[in-house]
């Protein structure tokens, strides 16, 4: 254990090797002592120091010295391939993101055309992409659907506190441009430059507080006709009443 803390001390500092904990036992003749590590720049590291005694050896010598993070230790997180690290807007100016091979939501392009198409056009359709006038790849029906689940799930779908409180929807909107292919059954693409989603694609039942039908409240300008109190009274009091002439509901 001496050893082990002299050896501690030097890869640190000798004010930094604190108490000993409980050692562990490797192998035959091979033991990690662990001790405390009392660097600030290391709250809750531990100095583990391996030594060894050879067969037949009568001293003891160091394998191996290192820091191991304990209990509460700050360690860095765990390391996530930069795929799945990758959020929407990371990618700016001059930067590249390779599309894997295989990658699920893209098909080749001659398999654009349905099935239920005729096959005249499914005919011309893969003659174009072989004369290399149409795109290599398409989206496939995952990443349409992937799509589809992320626009309508966002900001541009339906539950939203813009759409809550919007006076219509944007399928009745004459700004919204319908996308082409299965998508335009559930979006569009708005076209007003003062609504919060222009040039962003929404979804049918989106909406906000510039649509198209919305008109300004007609201003209301008629004279208020005066109010008469025909209930209440004043009682008037007079200190001279000679000179008043009673007057009647008869006379």
């Amino acid at each position: 254990m001496d050893l082990a803390r002299s050896v501690a001390a030097e890869i640190g500092r000798p004010e930094w090797v604190g108490e000993s904990l409980t050692p562990q036992v490797e192998d035959t003749r091979l033991v990690t002592h662990y001790f405390e590590c009392l660097d600030p720049a290391y709250p809750g590291w531990n100095y583990a120091v391996t030594v060894v005694r050879a067969a037949r050896a009568k001293n003891v010598t160091v394998n191996e010295v290192v820091l191991l993070p304990g209990k509460g230790a700050l360690t860095a997180p765990e390391w996530v391939p930069w795929k799945q690290r990758l959020r929407p807007g990371d990618v700016g100016a001059g930067d590249l993101l390779p599309t894997e091979e295989g990658d699920e939501r893209l098909i080749p392009g001659y398999a654009q055309v349905p099935e239920t198409d005729l096959e005249a056009e499914g005919v011309d359709q893969q003659m174009i992409w072989e004369l290399g006038l149409g795109r290599r790849q398409v989206l496939s029906e995952y990443g349409r659907e992937q799509a589809a689940q992320r626009w309508y799930e966002g900001e541009s779908g339906p539950r939203n506190p813009v759409s809550n409180q919007a006076p219509a929807r944007c399928a009745t909107c004459g700004f919204l441009t319908p996308l082409a292919g299965e998508l335009r059954k559930m979006f569009g693409v708005c076209t007003n430059e003062f609504a919060p989603d222009d040039g962003r694609v929404v979804s049918l039942d989106h909406g906000c507080g510039a649509h198209s039908e919305v008109r300004a409240p007609e201003s209301q300008n008629e004279p208020v006709a005066p109010v008469i109190d025909e209930v209440g009274y004043d009682h008037i009091v007079f200190d001279d009443t000679t000179e008043l002439e009673l007057v009647t509901a008869d006379s």
